[in-house]
């Protein structure tokens, strides 16, 4: 049995920010319910205990995430990681991650972080001018916090990755934006291209179009080469999955497989979907309070959902880049726009530089 990953989301999609981009909440808008409440301590109960089961002595993976998930606060992951050690009793090996814009974390956050040992993936988008996006309810820049928190989690040696929103500034200007990353010595860093809503096919300056994205992965996989050759190797999550894929390695992120693997979102309220960029009431898959996990991986619905990414497009077939792209990746994000002449200009101009890894 592969091992276990659940993506929870203790707070549905409440959040203390109002990030222009959120993907969360175009999904949530477009469901019967927006948000679910809080998670309660007998769904977390269950949820724990259902999952550990399943996994049968295995792996699992908990991954909280939003919304803004601190919301819940701190009782909430304290009693959630103390039923995960009561339940245990076929001894998986847990591991605990928690994505978070990083407002409210704390030193007593960064404590509990750290003695659980819990891998953090921190929203922050670039320096100043490319955080732009990144605001609260009343239009302030949050900047300052989510650097306040990496500072915090510097200190206390808690784990933690930098995510950043691929916008059209942030392609843009990626030389500034990689480079006081680096300045401030954060290590992991995932490059995420911001995702379009649903059929929204504006000429917004915050998506990206084709030629930027292109132009983006080429200056910064360069940067990322040139860092390796000066011995300062900073990890970029999807160049490290291409390089690995190169050298005849599976990719570790499902976004790189070009099709859907499985996986569970939980609901505040218990509802199980297949990916947190399809927890709308057509890919509900059940609840955890009333089906276990064993059922809900069976089920029809989900089933159907990884077959439905399995289409490859008839171009893809026959292009000499297709064992790196894939078809352009994960399916969301192909829905989101077509970056087909983006990759291939990329891999045209970059897959040379591949084998500077090729240690």
């Amino acid at each position: 049995m592969p091992d276990l990953s659940i993506m929870v989301k203790p707070v549905s999609g409440e959040c203390n920010l109002r990030c222009a981009y959120c993907f969360y909440r175009d999904v949530a808008s477009r469901r019967g319910t927006y948000g679910f409440g809080r998670m309660d301590a007998r769904t977390v109960r269950i949820l724990v205990s259902k999952a550990l089961d399943f996994a049968d002595g295995h792996k699992v993976y908990f991954v909280f995430q939003g919304g803004e998930p601190t919301l819940a606060g701190l009782g909430f992951f304290k009693n959630f990681v103390s039923v995960a050690k009561e339940l245990n009793f076929r001894n998986s090996e847990i591991f605990f991650s928690l994505q978070t814009n990083g407002t409210l974390i704390d030193e007593e956050w960064c404590a509990f972080l750290k003695e659980n040992d819990f891998l953090v993936g921190l929203s922050l988008d670039g320096n100043a001018e490319g955080n732009r996006y990144r605001t609260n309810a009343a239009g302030e820049s949050t900047f300052h916090k989510a650097v306040r928190a990496a500072d915090l989690m510097q200190e206390y040696g808690v784990q933690f990755n930098v995510l950043s929103v691929v916008t059209g500034y942030v392609a843009d200007h990626i030389e500034q934006q990689h480079d006081f990353f680096v300045s401030k010595g954060y290590k992991y860093i995932q490059y995420i291209p911001c995702l379009r809503p649903y059929g929204n096919v504006s000429d917004d300056q915050m998506y990206l179009t084709s030629d930027q994205y292109a132009r983006f992965l080429v200056t910064a996989f360069n940067r990322y080469v040139r860092d390796f050759i000066k011995g300062n190797y900073v990890s970029v999550r999807g160049f490290d999955n291409w390089v690995r894929m190169a050298t005849g390695e599976m990719p570790e992120q499902c976004g790189y497989l070009g099709h859907c693997s499985r996986q569970f979102v939980v609901e505040a309220n218990g509802n199980v979907y297949p990916c947190d960029f399809y927890c709308t009431d057509e890919y509900r898959l059940g609840n955890i309070n009333l089906m276990s996990f064993e059922a809900i991986a069976k089920s029809r619905r989900a089933e159907e959902f990884l077959r439905e990414s399995l289409y490859i497009p008839e171009k893809c077939k026959h292009c000499n880049y297709y064992g790196l792209c894939r078809a352009g990746g994960c399916r969301r994000q192909r829905e989101s726009g077509d970056y087909c002449k983006a990759y291939q200009t990329f891999f045209s101009s970059c897959l040379p530089l591949f084998r500077v890894f090729k240690g």
